[in-house]
């Protein structure tokens, strides 16, 4: 059931990495947060009241509430609904994001690492890989901050690979993962107000 939704996540990666609609992207973010949900509560051997609300903060709560719907304010408020005309072509982003999925594959595999856990060290990485692509082929900023979300969810990913006991130097990693996540939403808020209003005020001239 896991590695089931594992790849079910490296697919979603696949669909961001190739799909032109910001409101695709928002939604496959919020689908990687159920999937890590229940990837976080199938692995969680000893299931506690603290640990469970935890998790649900950090998911369902964050990751497919709140993130999708400050996404959403943002692609309504600034009126971007696609990346830019010279981004690169989907058939070549499957291209590179493909040699970043058999990268991924043999990193993991030259890591000596149980086989149970593979799997999660082979998407891990591979969502790594595909949150520093979105950076740096689009230039639009909305797709930067769909990147480093997908890195989040790459160390969030890692973090279930590391231990599936949950750990407390692992809720501590998790907690620092929602920390980086808000600092980042809010710093790339106040770029896209900026950008809005420059925009405003050439109209307004």
């Amino acid at each position: 059931m896991s590695i089931l939704l594992v790849i079910l996540f490296a697919i979603t990666l696949i669909y961001l990495s190739v799909t032109e609609r910001f409101r695709i992207y928002t939604t496959l973010i919020g689908f990687q947060g159920i999937l890590l949900f229940i990837l976080a509560f199938l692995e969680m051997d000893v299931l506690t009241i603290g640990s469970l609300i935890f998790i649900v903060s950090e998911t369902l709560l964050f990751k497919v509430i709140i993130v999708p719907y400050f996404l959403y304010r943002i692609i309504n408020k600034t009126g971007i609904a696609r990346v830019h005309d010279k981004a690169l072509p989907g058939f070549y982003s499957l291209i590179f994001v493909s040699i970043g999925l058999l990268l991924s594959i043999m990193i993991a595999f030259s890591i000596k690492i149980e086989l149970a856990n593979i799997t999660y060290f082979i998407v891990s990485f591979f969502a790594l890989f595909t949150g520093l692509f979105l950076i740096i082929s689009h230039k639009k900023i909305f797709s930067h901050l769909i990147g480093f979300l997908i890195i989040e969810n790459a160390v969030f990913l890692l973090s279930l690979a590391i231990g599936s006991e949950m750990p407390m130097l692992i809720n501590i990693g998790i907690l620092l993962d929602l920390f980086v996540s808000v600092l980042i939403l809010g710093i790339f808020s106040m770029r896209l107000k900026q950008h809005a209003y420059q925009l405003t005020m050439l109209k307004d001239e």
